[in-house]
């Protein structure tokens, strides 16, 4: 019944109501949207990282990532490598030799970070392959080829078949030099990655330095449930009965990790800053709307209708007003976000500082249904709120001399 007549009495000054409903549509609107860019923005990077750069999960011989020892290997990589695709859910296991080196062109010298890796054992793992803009992914050229990133393409001033040399200290900690020849040229739209990293067959830096063929430096794994990695890092850990250093993604970049948490985090204060401001205009309306009605709710209270029931009519109409705007904001903002999530909003005139920070040009939305719950929760509760000043104003006017009132 109460509700019933509060809903009756929103539409009685129709333009004034469907002014506040339409703000706080406007708002919840704009928080979905952007809650749902963001999301989106953070996925495309954390994807990237894991696809591009580092993989789901990474075994190393423990002290390798602090001092890039080349003589610090896993010894019988080959036989972990193998006993790793035995797990559920692994889609691709990829050993690897990593060094930091230096890589030179006719032109200029530069310190690169270099992956031998076997080329389609690394396609399982990485999407480096997918990547090239020029030339093949280790195909077309006999001996030697090597596949570079577009920026460092630039740097060395470079292209499709142009020679670089590469200068690495082998087994014996003497430095030595080999020739190879760019294969072909990448592009991850991450300018500092493709600046430092270049990809070059196993055998032809096992050979160079004399590296022991079934070791590795470094063991990356990818995974076809991201839902089940902490079920995979397990048996990883198990196999390789925890003498290895195994970490996620997570632990390999946690400031990617920190990304998804900051960016939930800002969502949720945006949300509350547009609801916070929202809050003041539905007080001021309800406050209106009970000065406009003292005489009415002074009657009511006279013939009977005790202050609880007075109290929860203005808070019902104040609940249906706020939800009344918020659903119509989250059905426009979630129809909004669900047209992002195949037609990117376009960010290329800003494209160079984005490539620099490793963010794409192009954003695809995308909205986590618990959001919509916890969004609808918090526009009841700011109606809730909204409502407690003005209901206790009501309350406070006597009923005889609210029947006095002209």
């Amino acid at each position: 019944m109460l509700l019933s007549i509060s809903w009756r009495n929103i539409w009685r000054n129709k333009v004034r109501s469907l002014i506040i409903i339409f703000s706080i549509a406007l708002g919840i609107f704009a928080g979905v949207i952007a809650a749902a860019f963001f999301r989106g923005m953070a996925d495309q990077r954390i994807e990237k990282v894991i696809k591009t750069e580092l993989s789901y999960i990474q075994i190393h011989e423990p002290g390798f990532e602090q001092t890039s020892d080349f003589t610090n290997f896993m010894s019988d990589a080959e036989g972990l490598r193998n006993e790793l695709l035995k797990i559920p859910t692994v889609e691709g296991v990829s050993r690897r030799i990593s060094i930091q080196s230096m890589a030179a062109s006719a032109e200029t010298a530069t310190g690169v970070t270099i992956s031998a890796v076997f080329p389609e054992d690394e396609k399982t793992v990485t999407s480096i392959y997918d990547k090239i803009i020029d030339g093949e992914y280790f195909e077309g050229i006999k001996r030697n080829p090597v596949v570079i990133g577009k920026k460092l393409a630039e740097k060395l001033k470079v292209k499709v078949r142009s020679k670089i040399v590469i200068t690495i200290t082998d087994m014996d900690n003497n430095i030595t030099s080999g020739a190879f020849r760019v294969a072909g040229i990448y592009s991850t739209d991450n300018s500092m990655f493709d600046e430092t990293n270049i990809y070059v067959q196993f055998n032809d830096i096992q050979k160079l330095t004399n590296f022991p063929p079934t070791a590795a430096h470094e063991i990356a794994i990818n995974i076809s449930d991201r839902e089940k990695l902490e079920e995979v890092l397990a048996s990883v850990k198990e196999i390789s009965t925890n003498k290895l250093d195994v970490k996620s993604w997570k632990e390999l970049s946690p400031e990617m990790n920190y990304l998804t948490e900051s960016m939930d985090m800002f969502m949720y204060i945006f949300i509350v800053i547009i609801l916070l401001a929202l809050l003041f205009g539905i007080i001021n309306t309800m406050l209106m709307v009970v000065m406009e009605r003292t005489k009415e709710i002074g009657m009511l209270m006279a013939i009977g209708m005790n202050k609880g029931k007075v109290f929860s009519m203005i808070v019902f109409e104040s609940v249906l007003l706020t939800l009344t705007g918020g659903i119509v904001g989250i059905l426009i903002g979630a129809i909004g976000s669900k047209f992002g999530e195949t037609h990117p909003i376009d960010l290329s005139l800003w494209a160079q500082g984005y490539e620099q920070l490793g963010y794409d040009a192009f954003v695809y939305t995308k909205l986590d249904p618990s959001l919509i719950m916890e969004i609808t929760v918090l526009v009841i509760f700011t109606g809730i709120v909204a409502a407690i000043y003005p209901a206790y104003r009501a309350l406070k006017n006597d009923p005889a001399d609210a029947l006095r009132i002209e």
